[in-house]
């Protein structure tokens, strides 16, 4: 299975991104990671084929994570970016463990810059 991460690009504060991830075949749970410069990956968001969704306290009230089975698609919906949401985005598909990052497969990343 591929994954194909898009929609990265350079935000305002305050503004907002939509990112893309579409799976080459139907995968059941998945989620975003972001990795940023000189810091560790983290887990952001996550969502199962049922759309039960989780976000990291960090991103809540602000990202939205969907999903749209039929074009085995998810996204993730940034509003309110602020700059220490810059990072390198990726999505994952089909976890050991949601929060982790013990996940099967990979996109290849996004970058996200906000900056004034």
């Amino acid at each position: 299975v591929q994954l194909q991460a898009s929609g990265g690009g350079v935000a305002q504060p305050g503004g907002s991104l939509r990112l893309s991830c579409a799976a080459s075949a139907q995968i059941y749970d998945m989620g975003w990671f972001r990795q940023a410069p000189g810091k560790e990956r983290e887990f952001v968001a996550g969502i199962t084929y049922s759309s039960r969704t989780f976000l990291s306290d960090s991103v809540k009230g602000r990202f939205t994570i969907s999903r749209d089975n039929a074009k085995n698609t998810v996204y993730l919906q940034m509003n309110n970016l602020r700059p220490d949401d810059t990072a390198v985005y990726y999505c994952a598909g089909d976890p050991m463990e949601m929060f982790t990052g013990d996940y099967k497969y990979w996109g290849q990343g996004t970058l996200v810059t906000v900056s004034s």
